[in-house]
């Protein structure tokens, strides 16, 4: 699903106007909700970490913990996890070390939605209750956001509420946010999350390269074939691979962002995936012409593709 600046649409394919589950790129939404209902963050980096699903390195946990403050790690309600970034996993295995809370990769939401909790005055214990008034709040903002009701909430991997989204509603909700108005809890958490790539995602990560190579874009990967993003203008889009496979996704991301006119020169190499067979290139994920969006020029396909 992508929408032009104005709200017309540049490109639909398959159920766009059906549920669908963003995952974690419904985290810069929630965001919004959490400075809506009074979390503080000390600065840019603590914002761009709460709309996270960072690597685990220990740039991130070094924010994380500021966030946390006197908060003990076991106050985040997430489960213990080792880091994403393989050089770091290896690195806390060498060290006789294991998988820990603040390793999760949504450690930096949990640990905002506690700071604004810690702010209003709510429990703390049962945070991730649907009825807590937090989540309350959080859901609405997610519907407010998207222009459309919530119509399922679930349990995230993470543990926290997770609510279904059409892709449209999240497209356009990524739309709101890039255009919001200066010093908005929307222009905000934008500016924050560009302003930080490397935090919200992480060292080799795709959300990152994508942030670092387009300006002015704003870009949060999900789970299970998801991809949000936003550019400047007000052009928007919203995707998820059918079958949850993540290999297709930033092809169809790159694709999206042709089809809104954005010269994608320089994303070549996510634009076109290797499959690798014995080690070597077998053949490419890439998106073929019949999408409505302009493929990456064809180059010879190997052999045993």
């Amino acid at each position: 699903m992508a929408l032009r600046a104005d709200g017309s649409t540049a490109l639909a394919l398959g159920a766009v106007d059906a549920p669908v589950l963003p995952r974690s790129s419904n985290k810069p939404l929630q965001a919004v909700g959490l400075l809506e209902v009074g979390w503080e963050p000390a600065g840019t980096a603590e914002l761009a970490l709460a709309s996270a699903s960072h690597s685990g390195e220990p740039r991130h946990l070094d924010v994380v913990r500021r966030m946390l403050g006197a908060l003990p790690e076991q106050a985040l309600g997430c489960p213990p996890s080792l880091p994403l970034d393989r050089a770091t996993e290896q690195a806390v295995l060498a060290a006789g070390g294991g998988p820990t809370r603040l390793q999760m990769n949504c450690s930096g939401k949990h640990a905002a939605m506690l700071g604004a909790c810690t702010a209003r005055g709510w429990s703390l214990p049962d945070y991730l209750a649907p009825d807590h008034p937090l989540q309350q709040h959080l859901t609405a903002t997610l519907a407010r956001l998207a222009g459309e009701p919530v119509t399922r909430v679930v349990v995230d991997g993470c543990g926290a509420p997770q609510h279904a989204l059409t892709l449209r509603g999240l497209a356009g909700a990524y739309a709101r946010l890039v255009t919001a108005a200066d010093g908005t809890p929307e222009h905000r958490v934008a500016a924050a999350v560009r302003e930080h790539p490397l935090l919200v995602g992480g060292t080799g990560r795709d959300v990152t390269a994508l942030m670092e190579r387009v300006p002015g874009l704003l870009a949060k990967d999900g789970a299970e074939g998801v991809y949000a993003a936003a550019l400047p203008d007000g052009g928007a889009l919203a995707l998820k691979v059918e079958d949850g496979a993540e290999r297709a996704r930033t092809p169809l991301l790159v694709a999206a962002l042709t089809a809104l006119g954005h010269d994608v020169e320089g994303l070549h190499d996510l634009a076109v995936l290797p499959v690798l067979g014995g080690g070597a290139p077998v053949g490419e994920v890439r998106v073929v012409a019949g999408t409505g969006a302009a493929a990456p020029p064809q180059g010879p396909v190997p052999s045993g593709s």
